[in-house]
């Protein structure tokens, strides 16, 4: 048995650059087990699986797997089959957008495709999500320790340390600078320590609301105890929370706000992400997530029969 893939480069229009996001566009005849092996043999952060609907045009089933399990939502993984089924012709683009559903484990996910000369330019898709918001955080003495990081780096000014969810816990942390997200350096002896470990939450979020490109409005960064000293990995998935807590200030007021956020530089695979959120300050939030991709490579497994 033969199956095409893809790989695709996510939140980036360079390749070298964004998360790399395997795509099989046609799935039909793997089973669990037989994805989750190809996706440990891709070793790819996340590896995606399309399955089509009989009867549906815009209705794909999709699979997202890591090395280790099975992912119940991916946003880079949305951003990626777009781009692949479009470009490989699955997806036709006859409109200047083009709407698809996703069907992830979490449910149907709405999502639009914006095409210029019938080829895919961006892709946008929404969700409405309800998020807890806490106040407590480490002191500033136990966040600079186990953060690598100076008192005078953190920003209580514009915003403060919070513990966010919107089904998975994020400490979410300002710095006022740039540097200070890319200087950070995790420290795990002083994390078990600290409070942190009794927030729940084992992934920071560090942002700065200042960055040397441009384009950008903030930097982020995902740090904690699963995660590499060297790793820079995709925070597409707490973005989410990322606007949840921004709407959580009262200095965001009412609206519709646009923005967009970076993850890393030239040197660890840089990512733009495009955000927009409707803040109503209500209990549920509604997201809309968007970026660009571009295909890096593609090719075939061969399975035995």
């Amino acid at each position: 048995m033969k199956f095409q893939y893809y790989i695709a480069d996510v939140f980036t229009q360079q390749i070298f650059n964004g998360a790399q996001i395997a795509v099989f566009p046609n799935a039909d005849g793997l089973n669990v087990d037989k994805m989750a092996a190809i996706a440990r043999e891709m070793n790819l952060s996340e590896t995606v699986f399309i399955f089509h609907r009989l009867h549906s045009d815009n209705l794909r089933r999709m699979r997202i797997f890591s090395p280790l399990k099975e992912i119940d939502f991916g946003g880079h993984t949305i951003i990626a089959a777009a781009y692949v089924l479009a470009e490989c012709g699955d997806i036709g683009l006859n409109a200047p957008v083009t709407q698809v559903l996703f069907e992830q484990n979490v449910g149907a996910i709405e999502v639009n495709i914006s095409s210029e000369n019938g080829k895919p330019s961006f892709v946008q898709f929404s969700r409405s999500v309800s998020a807890i918001v806490d106040r407590f955080a480490p002191s500033d003495e136990e966040l600079c320790r186990f953060l690598g990081l100076q008192a005078a780096d953190l920003d209580h000014k514009k915003y403060s340390p919070r513990l966010v969810s919107c089904g998975f816990p994020y400490l979410i942390v300002p710095v006022w600078n740039y540097e200070s997200v890319r200087k950070a350096r995790f420290n795990y002896l002083a994390w078990s320590e600290s409070a942190a470990p009794q927030t729940a939450a084992q992934e920071i979020l560090l942002f700065a609301p200042k960055s040397p490109n441009p384009e950008a409005d903030f930097n982020a960064r995902l740090l904690g105890p699963n995660i590499g000293l060297q790793a820079d990995p995709p925070v597409g998935s707490a973005m989410p929370a990322f606007c949840a807590y921004l709407c959580s200030f009262e200095r965001t007021q009412k609206g519709t706000h646009s923005f967009s956020v970076e993850r890393g530089d030239v040197a660890s695979r840089r990512s733009l992400i495009q955000l927009e959120m409707d803040n109503k300050q209500q209990e549920n939030l509604m997201v809309r997530i968007g970026g660009r991709a571009v295909l890096f490579a593609e090719g075939t497994i061969h399975l035995p029969a």
